[in-house]
C-alpha cells in the first residue's frame, strides 16, 4: 500500500548478517559512518532488529529501534546512520523512486544540495516550535506570578 501511496517503484530485500551479507564487517562499519542520502531512505524490517542514529536539530543523536514490522522513512538530506543490536540480524524491504542510488554521503556534506533541501524544508518547523516553547514559558511565568491573562 505504500509503494503505491508514496510512488515507489522499486524493492530489494537485504540481510545484514555474517552467514548472509558479503564483507560483512565492513559493510556494518560503513553503515555507522554518519551520512546522508540524495533520496529518502525507507526501510521495512521483516525479520530480527537494529538500530537508526538521527541528528536532532541540536545535533545530538536519538536512536530509534527497530524491530520486525516497523517502518522508517528518513528524508533526503539527514544525517544518520544504522547499526545492528546484539542479535546481529537484521532483514528489511528496501523501497526507492526510480533506480536506486546506494551511495552515501559522509557528513561533513552540509554544502551539498540535499542537506540543504532539508534543512530549507524543517527549519521553519523547528523554529516554530522554539516560538511555542517561548510562549508556554511567558504564560507560565504569568500565572506563577499571579497574572491573569
Amino acid at each position: 500500500k505504500i509503494r503505491d501511496s508514496r510512488g515507489y517503484n522499486y524493492a530489494d530485500i537485504i540481510t545484514c548478517s555474517e552467514e548472509c551479507l558479503p564483507d560483512y564487517h565492513n559493510k556494518l562499519k560503513a553503515f555507522f559512518e554518519e551520512h546522508i542520502h540524495s533520496d529518502e531512505e525507507v526501510r521495512y524490517i521483516l525479520k530480527g532488529s537494529g538500530y537508526f542514529d538521527v541528528r536532532d536539530r541540536k545535533d545530538r543523536w536519538i536512536r530509534i529501534k527497530l524491530t520486525a514490522g516497523d517502518l522508517i522513512v528518513l528524508p533526503e538530506g539527514i544525517y544518520h546512520r544504522f547499526t545492528m543490536d546484539s542479535k546481529n540480524f537484521t532483514q528489511a524491504m528496501r523501497l526507492f523512486k526510480g533506480v536506486p542510488v546506494w551511495t552515501p554521503i559522509n557528513r561533513p556534506a552540509d554544502s551539498h544540495l540535499s542537506r540543504e533541501r532539508y534543512l530549507q524544508r524543517f527549519q521553519p518547523l523547528e523554529e516554530e516550535q522554539t516560538l511555542r516553547s517561548t510562549i508556554v514559558s511567558c504564560l507560565r511565568s504569568f500565572f506563577q506570578q499571579g497574572w491573569c491573562l
